[in-house]
């Protein structure tokens, strides 16, 4: 796969506290979500050989919103589709972990200034143009309202038309549509404009209510993308392309401390694989290489100094 042009993650990234459970009461603080996890893991995977990844979202005119930003830029991802919005903040989100590894998370994003990112004032949608990829989910679609999804949408059709990859993973969270619906309208809408589609199977049962596994990839295959890679957790993924459906081997992760982030970080090793010259099969395998490496520690980002798997 070769791109004409940058990458471009659409969504919102948040203050993230993890560790809430410190001894000493203190915190750990970071920033993180969904799309921005992807595009920080993208950054590291491409390096200076690779195209620019750039991350298009709305922050306040705050700190912390500062903050944000050069922690964005320290990881090399373009910040120059970022729209400032007087008095608006961030939002957060706390991390719990049970002991399995499994996590769950608490929100405070109501007035965050990503869902205002495409209204006016903020990001104009025709600067997502001359790109090579754009990357969404689900989230970002959520947390928009009806218009700023029209604008959105609209982007990813004119760059499927004019030959650009439109990657998309549904990241179905409930809490943040107003009914499954709702979700599900847009959900179809957007993969009917990817080229990609990379959604995870606990996803897609629960938003879709498909009999199985297999009328899950059905469905997803008569919907847009020629490209389809299922993510199965530590099943690994299934490979869907030009009919054919492949479910390469996989090895378990050797521990599981946190899982978030697994599905950001699998997306970035597939697409940088896919970018190196990889097949979908070997690509996925090196998605679900770099997941087993994220969800061997704690919070979404891992740190700087670590050799990233491939």
């Amino acid at each position: 796969m070769r791109l004409d042009g940058p990458i471009i993650a659409i969504g919102e990234c948040m203050i993230e506290l993890s560790d809430l459970d410190a001894a000493d009461g203190r915190v750990r603080l970071g920033f993180a979500g969904d799309t921005c996890n992807t595009a920080i893991y993208l950054s590291r995977l491409l390096g200076s050989e690779g195209p620019r990844v750039s991350y298009a979202t709305a922050l306040g005119d705050d700190a912390l919103s500062a903050r944000m930003i050069d922690a964005l830029r320290a990881e090399g991802l373009g910040t120059d589709m970022i729209a400032r919005l007087p008095g608006k903040l961030p939002g957060i989100y706390a991390i719990e972990v049970d002991a399995k590894g499994e996590r769950s998370f608490r929100y405070w994003r109501e007035a965050s200034a990503a869902r205002q990112m495409l209204s006016d004032g903020g990001l104009d949608p025709d600067r997502l143009a001359p790109c090579g990829m754009l990357y969404l989910s689900g989230i970002t679609l959520a947390i928009l309202s009806d218009a700023q999804r029209e604008r959105l949408v609209a982007q990813m059709h004119r760059a499927r038309q004019a030959g650009r990859q439109v990657a998309y993973d549904g990241n179905y969270r409930p809490k943040l549509w107003t009914s499954p619906n709702e979700a599900r309208h847009w959900t179809i809408r957007a993969l009917a404009a990817s080229t990609i589609a990379l959604p995870s199977i606990d996803d897609e049962l629960a938003l879709f209510a498909d009999a199985d596994e297999a009328s899950a990839l059905d469905r997803l295959a008569a919907s847009g993308p020629a490209e389809i890679v299922l993510k199965r957790g530590s099943r690994g993924p299934v490979v869907a392309v030009s009919g054919e459906r492949t479910s390469p081997p996989c090895p378990e992760a050797e521990r599981v401390v946190d899982t978030t982030a697994a599905g950001d970080s699998f997306n970035a090793g597939y697409i940088a694989a896919r970018l190196r010259g990889a097949g979908p099969v070997e690509a996925a395998r090196s998605g679900h290489a770099l997941a087993c490496q994220v969800i061997g520690h704690v919070g979404a980002i891992l740190p700087r100094d670590l050799t990233l798997a491939r």
